[in-house]
């Protein structure tokens, strides 16, 4: 644009852009308008995707949340703490999500506005960190727990999780007195179908080695054509996505945590999403044997 008779935007947007680098690390510009854009009922109906609360969350408290599994695009976490098609202000009153994504996402011009208007934030220590100690209480940051990885393994009918070796958030929520909150969507990795690349193999290997150059996974998926359901193409299967919001395990505040004390509540994590995985399973498609793989 610096080339064309749009110069002049090119440099207004650009000293706005050096101006704001570190909005979204400071809780960014949240819009209640842009989340209750029409358009966010519309995606959310071609699932459909629906958000359940099954305990109150305290406005006093600040929280984390545990979003499993991640899916290849992460389609339920962006409606249900994206936008607010299905709600969530409603059912959780008092509460801000802030869903973390990517800190690359914020390097690219208007797109990084879009994302601070919807309660987007970056994943990265500053911008948690002043959410849930310099923002007041009632707010609840939303973390894709199994990140990068566990898109490699997502597919139709698969109930894994990548979370044995994940404890950086349980220690977060310790140093922050911050509560522990799990999250399952039945039906995330029912969108696309992926190929899965087994362990060991020269294609999975170099999935690895770009996931760690680029931060995110290059899966290799598809979805269904525009026009025509049973053709090939990205756009996901209209399958539905259900969120099911758990119960919050009450965390105290522990400036600096020891790895037994982040051990504990780790296993109390990951037993309260089993449970929660147990218990609303039979109720969205899956069989009583299905059981949650922990990773």
């Amino acid at each position: 644009m610096f080339c064309t008779d749009c110069w002049l935007i090119a440099a207004i947007y650009t000293a706005w852009l050096i101006f704001d680098w570190n909005t979204p690390k400071q809780g960014g510009r949240r819009s209640s308008w842009v989340r209750s854009w029409t358009v966010w009922s519309y995606f959310r109906d071609y699932f459909p995707i629906r958000l359940i609360k099954t305990h109150n969350l305290l406005p006093s408290r600040n929280y984390i949340f545990g979003y499993h599994p991640h899916g290849v695009l992460c389609f339920g976490a962006f409606c249900n703490f994206g936008t607010e098609a299905t709600g969530f202000s409603k059912k959780f009153p008092g509460i801000k999500p802030s869903l973390a994504t990517l800190a690359g996402n914020f390097r690219l011009p208007v797109l990084r506005d879009y994302l601070m208007s919807g309660g987007i934030c970056p994943v990265n220590r500053n911008s948690i960190d002043y959410l849930l100690s310099h923002n007041g209480t009632g707010n609840a940051v939303v973390i894709v727990i199994g990140g990068a990885a566990e898109s490699l393994h997502c597919a139709p009918g698969m109930n894994a999780v990548t979370l044995k070796n994940r404890k950086g958030f349980v220690k977060l929520a310790l140093s922050k007195g911050s509560d522990l909150v799990p999250v399952y969507s039945f039906g995330e990795n029912d969108a696309y179908k992926q190929v899965i690349f087994k362990e060991g193999t020269r294609w999975r290997a170099l999935q690895k080695r770009l996931q760690k150059l680029i931060g995110f996974a290059p899966c290799v998926f598809h979805g269904c054509g525009l026009f025509f359901g049973n053709s090939w193409g990205i756009v996901p299967f209209c399958n539905p996505i259900t969120t099911i919001v758990g119960e919050p395990i009450t965390v105290p505040k522990i400036e600096d945590p020891t790895d037994d004390m982040v051990d504990i509540y780790h296993a109390m994590y990951i037993k309260s999403l089993q449970c929660l995985f147990d218990k609303y399973k039979t109720r969205f498609g899956l069989k009583e044997s299905d059981v949650l793989y922990i990773q």
